[in-house]
């Protein structure tokens, strides 16, 4: 009776102990914490000396915590990008990262205090070489490409890629934005929500081609030993997308969320990136990259917005992108 009661006692006692440790709370999109996103990677390496319980929340990051406001949950938000920050920075909802952002590894210059950059890849069509023999070699030539191919892209209003899409034929065309899109609308075969659902059709066989990175091959060259997918590289060059981390002003977490900030640029935190997140690192120095990553193909042209470009241009080129999709 005595060991049943001592037993029972410590029973009740390990959530307790389990619930000592402090939690710190990401939001972060849905492939983050996937089977085959960085936040495994992420969560094991930081709490690994943060004594502290990582928990990720997934989803639409940035409508949520606006809906919340400073009675959300989170400490961090992890995978907001440039083309939405204007909309984040407005809110007042976020902290300095207090982070020395002068040498970082990404292509554009940076100065921004709040918005910590961790990632950074290029918008691109890729292909399997075997489903496709002459892939377009520029935008131009995919505009004309038959109507016959068929390609899948996502929707700009719910995916962060779909965006990009749209500003990078945003800041290839211009004025003529319009009649690329009306180019490009009867080889689209779907829009789907997000990225994963259009890579799952194109790897499946469904697409010639899919909207989505540079980096994308990859993951299929150093995961699968699969030398088939490419990304097509378009002389008019390619829109930079740089995914980024921020801390929540409000958090009741400020020394935990501030070690994770901290975390973020350090060698061991940057080495899970290209390998995990299949892209490239925020700081760290090309030859300590994988050489699967080294190896890519580079477009010669980067194409970028800054946050108050691209918040202005997304309404008007949403209506060029819905008048196109709407015949």
């Amino acid at each position: 009776m005595k060991y049943a009661l001592t037993a029972a006692t410590l029973l009740l006692a390990a959530p307790a102990f389990a619930q000592d440790k402090p939690v710190l709370t990401v939001y972060a999109g849905d492939y983050i914490a996937s089977e085959w996103g960085p936040g495994p990677k992420i969560e094991q390496g930081f709490e690994a000396f943060c004594d502290c319980d990582l928990k990720f929340v997934t989803g639409d990051i940035l409508p949520r915590i606006l809906m919340e406001g400073d009675g959300t949950e989170a400490d961090i938000v992890f995978g907001l990008n440039t083309d939405v920050t204007a909309r984040a920075r407005a809110s007042g909802l976020f902290a300095p990262h207090g982070q020395d952002t002068s040498d970082l590894s990404v292509p554009v210059e940076w100065n921004d205090d709040i918005f910590l950059p961790y990632n950074w890849g290029e918008t691109a069509f890729v292909y399997d070489e075997t489903r496709l023999e002459n892939p377009p070699a520029s935008f131009d030539e995919l505009l004309n490409a038959p109507d016959d191919l068929k390609i899948v892209i996502q929707d700009p209003r719910s995916g962060i890629s779909g965006l990009a899409l749209l500003l990078w034929v945003k800041s290839v065309y211009g004025e003529d934005a319009p009649e690329a899109w009306a180019k490009l609308a009867p080889k689209v075969l779907t829009v789907t929500k997000g990225w994963s659902e259009s890579y799952g059709m194109f790897t499946d066989g469904e697409a010639d081609m899919v909207m989505s990175y540079t980096t994308s091959p990859a993951y299929h060259i150093e995961a699968e030993d699969d030398r088939t997918k490419h990304a097509a590289i378009f002389p008019e060059g390619h829109y930079l997308m740089a995914e980024l981390a921020a801390q929540v002003a409000s958090t009741d977490q400020p020394e935990l969320a501030q070690q994770f900030m901290d975390w973020i640029l350090t060698p061991e935190f940057q080495s899970t990136i290209p390998l995990a997140n299949w892209s490239m690192p925020a700081k760290l120095p090309m030859e300590e990259w994988p050489q699967v990553m080294r190896d890519l193909p580079r477009p010669e042209k980067t194409l970028f917005y800054s946050e108050d470009e691209a918040e202005a241009l997304r309404k008007p080129a949403l209506e060029e992108w819905l008048q196109a999709f709407s015949r």
